[in-house]
Parts: structure tokens; C-alpha cells; sequence
């Protein structure tokens, strides 16, 4: 026997993803009116209220309470029962405007020497496991998730889901990382209240088992699929009922689940969060740009694993370290045969891709509203989409549109841009593969 490892997923509507879905649709509604706004929202929700609070500097007006009802009325708490529903729970601001001292080190009177919007350090991670190069780990809970609330909001099986819900999946592997087979699968899901709570178990666990996971397992390559042996252990709400749950059950708050977003404990984390921080906070467009390097560099034969680490100090447009480690799966050589080091790596991707925070929002186009399908089901690993979205602002790249008399501006914008495949022929050709 290998490795076990495991990694866990929470669901849109666990009370910290209610947090970061809340934080990430105040930032985008204040960057659909002011792209140059910058923003750190955090939010706590608990029984019948969500508290937001940060700081913003922005032109822009969002009515906070009707962006923060709508989310949560999105993500489905819509019933008093819940003890926290959109219409009824209270919504309190204490928002106030960003530091004078923080924003003298970001804005600069050359866009370009944009600082860093704060000091540390993010880490991107690849490896080549999955399709989306992520781990296999990580996937499996997001997408066990994913299909629960497609489910619930089908509203056809499994009628009594409610919106909060937990998964963990364990993989047993070889020693070189191998995925061998699916060990155990643990899935805890909010639901009604029922008459009598053995019944109650035992349907959870069989509509699991015999609804949910067929469904995880059509949507998977066939590889993985083979790793379903019949002997995996199944572990449906282990301690029992779970009819209280959501914001009522347990406090959320904003960047609480920093792994879930991420890499599911594979790779490394810096320790700073994503959601309801705007794209000069490096915790969150350094994280995006160190993925990227990280996919592309799978993707393009350089290593089978790598970890992607930069850092920088705040009001300072350089990073202060930038550092690779492919785990020992290089796979590149150099003129003479040689095997690269990952000293030598770092140093040939440094020159292709450029980590000012300038750069990177402009790469990713982090200046408009793309954030909030990130706030749930993780940040990597997911597939980018171009949309057609309102903006209420003109410049070059949106289009006009006469409504009622009134002038509409639309603007085409790309979601999780961070997870194209876009730099493999440059580094192919760098490296000579």
C-alpha cells in the first residue's frame, strides 16, 4: 500500500462559502460601475443576520442590502425555517474607505509601477492527475458538491436537500503519486427534518450512493472512473441528523476555507484569502498568476508536478522571490543533455511571464466583475468562459445599447482566464520539447 491522502470540499451554501459569495458579488457590483475600484469586503453571517464590512475606495454606489439578499437567495436559503432566509435576515454595513497608507503604495502615477497591495507570498500548483491538472483529491470533492446542488435545484430527487453540505474524498496511492483507487468518500448534506431518523439515514445513504455518485461518475474520464473499486468506504452524515445547518448551525465568515479554494492540502498556501479582495491585493492575483505558470508548465511537458511560488513586499511592484520546485518530475534538459534544475527553470519563466501586479491584472483582466463564480467550488481547475456582461461604465471595450430611452453599456469579459492554456507553445519553445 501507498499514500492515503485526502482533501474535502464545502458547498455554496456552507456559512464561510455564504460569506465568500456575499464578499466577491459586493466586489463585482462596485467593479461594474468603477473598474479602478479597490475593494477588501468581509462578511459574517450567523442566525438571521449578515454583517459586511471592509474597506473600499471606489466612485461608485452598490446598494449592499439588495446585492447580499440576492446572493443568498441565489444560493437558496429562501425559507424562514432555515432561520436565515434573503428576505427576512438582517443585513448591517460597516464599510468604510481604504487606508490613505495602503493606497499611496498601490496607485502610482505610472500604471505600470503599480505596488503590491500588500506584502507575502501565494503559491500556484499543477499537476497532471486530472484534465484540469489538479488533484484528483480536490476535484472528486468539488464535483460530488457541484452535482448535490444541481439535485437540489432540480427539485425531481432527493426533494428534501437543503443548501448546506460537506464532502471528503480519500485516494490511495503508489509511491511516485499514482492514483490506484478511490479509499473513501464522505458526503454530510443538510436536509429536512424527518419522522424517524433511522429511515432518515438510511434513504440519505442510499440516494448517495445510488443517485449521487452515479451521476459524479458520468461525468469522468475513464480513467478515473476505473477507481471506483467496490470496495470503497461510503460515509453518509456520520453523525446523524443534520437538519440544522447553514449560517443557523455555524458562523461563517469571509476566507475561512482558503484550502478548499485552492488545492485541497496538496501543493501550498500562503495563508492569505481570495474573495472580496480586488486584484491589487496580490493574495489573490498572485495566486491566480502562480496557477497559471504552474498549468502551463504541466501542460507543456516541462515536469508532471510543480509548485510556483512568488513573493512580494507591499507598495513594491517586483516580487522579491519567485521559486519553482517540480517535486523532482522535471522532464527538461539542457544544450548538452543535462537535466535542468528548477533553479534553471525558475529562471527561463521568469523571463516569459511578467509578476508585477500591473501585469497580471491586465493579462487575467482583473478590472472587471469575474469574481463571483470563483466564491464557490474552487478557484483552479475550473474552465474559462468568455460572457457578455452589463457594465455602467463606457470605455473602448464595451458596446452601447438604447433600452427605454436609455443608454446600456455591455462588455465581454473572461471568467477563470488564469486557467488557459495559453503559454504552452512559448514554453515549449523555451525549452526546447
Amino acid at each position: 500500500m501507498g499514500y492515503l491522502f485526502t482533501s474535502e470540499s464545502v458547498s455554496e451554501g456552507h456559512p464561510d462559502k455564504v460569506s465568500d459569495q456575499i464578499s466577491d458579488a459586493i466586489l463585482d457590483e462596485i467593479l461594474r460601475h468603477d473598474p479602478e475600484s479597490k475593494v477588501a469586503c468581509e462578511t459574517m453571517v450567523t442566525t438571521g443576520l449578515a454583517v459586511v464590512a471592509g474597506e473600499i475606495k471606489t466612485n461608485a454606489y452598490v446598494d449592499v442590502q439588495h446585492t447580499v439578499r440576492h446572493t443568498i437567495e441565489k444560493i437558496g436559503y429562501t425559507k424562514a425555517e432555515y432561520q436565515f432566509d434573503s428576505k427576512s435576515c438582517g443585513v448591517l454595513s460597516a464599510i468604510h474607505e481604504q487606508s490613505p497608507d495602503i493606497n499611496q503604495g498601490v496607485v502610482r502615477a505610472s500604471a505600470e509601477e503599480q505596488g503590491a497591495g500588500d506584502q507575502g507570498m501565494m503559491f500556484g500548483f499543477a499537476c497532471k492527475e486530472t484534465d484540469d491538472f489538479m488533484p484528483l483529491t480536490m476535484d472528486l470533492s468539488h464535483i460530488l458538491l457541484q452535482e448535490l446542488a444541481a439535485i437540489r435545484r432540480e427539485g425531481k430527487k432527493m426533494k428534501y436537500l437543503r443548501p448546506d453540505s460537506k464532502s471528503q474524498v480519500t485516494v490511495e496511492y503508489t509511491n511516485d503519486w499514482e492514483p490506484i483507487r478511490i479509499d473513501t468518500i464522505v458526503v454530510s448534506t443538510q436536509h429536512d427534518d424527518f419522522d424517524e431518523e433511522k429511515a432518515m439515514l438510511k434513504q440519505i445513504e442510499a440516494d448517495v450512493r445510488d443517485i449521487l455518485i452515479p451521476r459524479v461518475k458520468k461525468k469522468l474520464p475513464n480513467r478515473v472512473k476505473r477507481l471506483f473499486k467496490d470496495d470503497y468506504k461510503l460515509f453518509v452524515n456520520p453523525t446523524g441528523k443534520f437538519v440544522i445547518g447553514g449560517p443557523h448551525g455555524d458562523s461563517g465568515l469571509t476566507g475561512r476555507k482558503i484550502i478548499v479554494d485552492t488545492y485541497g492540502g496538496r501543493g501550498a498556501h500562503g495563508g492569505g484569502a481570495f474573495s472580496g479582495k480586488d486584484a491589487s491585493k496580490v493574495d489573490r492575483s498572485a495566486a491566480y498568476a502562480t496557477r497559471h505558470i504552474a498549468k502551463n508548465l504541466v501542460a507543456a511537458g516541462v515536469a508532471d508536478e510543480v509548485l510556483v511560488q512568488v513573493a512580494y513586499a507591499i507598495g513594491v511592484a517586483q516580487p522579491v522571490g519567485f521559486y519553482i520546485n517540480t517535486r523532482n518530475t522535471a522532464k527538461v534538459k539542457d544544450a548538452n543533455g543535462n537535466q535542468l534544475t528548477d533553479e534553471q527553470i525558475a529562471a527561463k519563466v521568469q523571463e516569459l511571464f511578467d509578476m508585477r501586479p500591473f501585469a497580471i491584472v491586465k493579462r487575467f483582466g482583473l478590472k472587471n466583475p469575474v469574481f463571483s463564480p470563483t466564491a464557490a467550488y474552487g478557484h483552479f481547475g475550473r474552465t474559462p468562459y468568455a460572457q457578455e456582461i452589463e457594465v455602467f461604465y463606457e470605455d473602448e471595450h464595451t458596446r452601447q445599447e438604447s433600452k427605454n430611452g436609455q443608454t446600456q453599456f455591455y462588455k465581454e469579459v473572461e471568467f477563470f482566464a488564469w486557467e488557459k492554456l495559453d503559454y504552452v507553445d512559448q514554453i515549449k519553445n523555451v525549452f526546447g520539447i
